[in-house]
Parts: C-alpha cells; structure tokens; sequence
C-alpha cells in the first residue's frame, strides 16, 4: 500500500513539473488517501501484536 503511495506522489510530482495541474492535484490525493491507509494498517497490526491476538489461527 506505501508503494502505490509513493508511486502516486512520484506521478504528481512528475506531472507537476511538466505543467499538467489537474492530474498533479488528482494523483496527489490518491497518495495521500493511499498513504492514511497504509498507516491504518499499520496501527491495526500494532495494536493487534501488542494485544496478543493471533488472526491467522
């Protein structure tokens, strides 16, 4: 998921240079909405591994 993020802010940053504004403001909200995800996950499994509790049973 923080791969897609990072692929995304790559693209807008890219697209940013070049001039293209739209697609620049677009694929920076994609990576953001990506990357508030990722540390979502993140948080989960933390919790999750500080708790004890086992998902995979």
């Amino acid at each position: 998921m923080l791969r897609y993020a990072l692929l995304f802010a790559l693209i807008s940053i890219v697209a940013g240079i070049l001039g293209f504004g739209g697609i620049s403001a677009a694929t920076a909200g994609i990576a953001k909405i990506f990357f508030f995800i990722a540390i979502a996950v993140f948080l989960l499994f933390v919790i999750l591994a500080i708790t004890g509790i086992n998902l995979i049973s």
